[in-house]
């Protein structure tokens, strides 16, 4: 498989580690010159030529918007953009009790707060960038990221809701799209044994 995607431009969010560092790495041994974005990413090349990191945060659109400027300028339109920025992870300890797995109304709010801006709305705003190139040129593949808690209780409500909007985005992206040759999926990666869950 080794040069299928040879010229193509791939952005990768939150890719700094775990999956989306894992994506990136195979979308640049397919071929691919892969930007990757999150807010520890080394700025430049970091070894693999193939791979140019952006410092990002996805919660600040005018990193955003200018994290995208700088693949339009290096490397003209995308080809590929995959969504797999996401909050919510951060503090899982709040004063020495785990919360993830607490019933909603025992949730903490930020982390409501942190799925949807920092992940649902991500996507829809890194998408919105990265579609007007592709709807241009009439091709292109936005890949989000998203987890079968979509379908069924997974973790605690925050979690499921926000994938369930990630997906129902996808969805709603793809109808839009579709005219234009551009795809857009739902990826499921299950669980992955990334640094965090280690």
């Amino acid at each position: 498989m080794t040069g299928t995607l040879e010229g193509r431009i791939a952005v990768v969010t939150g890719a700094t580690f775990g999956v989306g560092r894992g994506l990136a790495s195979s979308l640049a041994q397919s071929g691919a010159r892969v930007f990757v974005t999150g807010r520890s990413a080394q700025e430049g090349v970091p070894g693999d030529s193939k791979i140019t990191g952006i410092r990002c945060d996805h919660r600040q659109d005018e990193q955003v918007a200018a994290a995208f400027a700088l693949v339009a300028k290096e490397a003209g339109a995308i080809d590929i953009l995959v969504n797999n920025v996401w909050g919510g992870y951060e503090q899982m300890m709040e004063d020495g009790v785990f919360t993830w797995s607490k019933p909603f109304w025992e949730q903490p709010l930020w982390r409501w707060d942190a799925m949807f801006h920092a992940g649902v709305r991500a996507h829809y705003h890194a998408s919105q960038l990265a579609a007007r190139s592709m709807v241009t040129r009439r091709r292109g593949l936005i890949v989000n990221i998203s987890f079968w808690a979509a379908q069924k209780h997974v973790g605690n409500v925050a979690y499921g809701v926000s994938k369930a909007a990630t997906d129902k985005m996808t969805a709603d992206m793809a109808t839009e799209l579709r005219p234009y040759g551009v795809t857009v999926v739902s990826l499921y990666p299950g669980l992955v044994r990334t640094e965090k869950v280690m």
